[in-house]
């Protein structure tokens, strides 16, 4: 079992950043690769970014070279890193984790929300 709970979301305007957090705890969370997933109103939740215990990383084609992600493995926490922020990235961001076997997260955090907007 693995909990999660992200934060940091919030309002911002277009070209400016804002840093997710993410904090995992529970049994043998090492072996998950932990991710962010977002989800805009009337939208399918998509892959934002994702990084494995050796510091693999996947990243969404609409958030590269804009968000970086990250991870320190000795305390269990993630953080995103989103830079240059447009209007479209505006969504419910969560924390994510799954098994290197698995295609799709098992354990999500609560989600927080990211608003851009001039």
């Amino acid at each position: 079992q693995v909990h999660l709970v992200d934060s940091g979301g919030g309002s911002v305007q277009p070209g400016g950043a804002l840093r997710l957090s993410c904090a995992a705890s529970g049994t043998e969370v090492g072996p998950y690769v932990l991710g962010w997933y977002r989800q805009a109103s009337g939208k399918r939740r998509e892959l934002v970014a994702e990084i494995s215990f050796s510091g693999i990383i996947l990243y969404g084609d609409a958030v590269r070279d804009r968000f970086t992600i990250s991870r320190d493995n000795a305390k269990n926490t993630m953080n995103l890193q989103m830079n240059n922020l447009l209007v479209e990235d505006t969504a419910v961001y969560f924390c994510s984790a799954r098994t290197a076997r698995s295609s799709w997260p098992r354990y999500w955090g609560q989600g927080s929300q990211v608003f851009v907007s001039s």
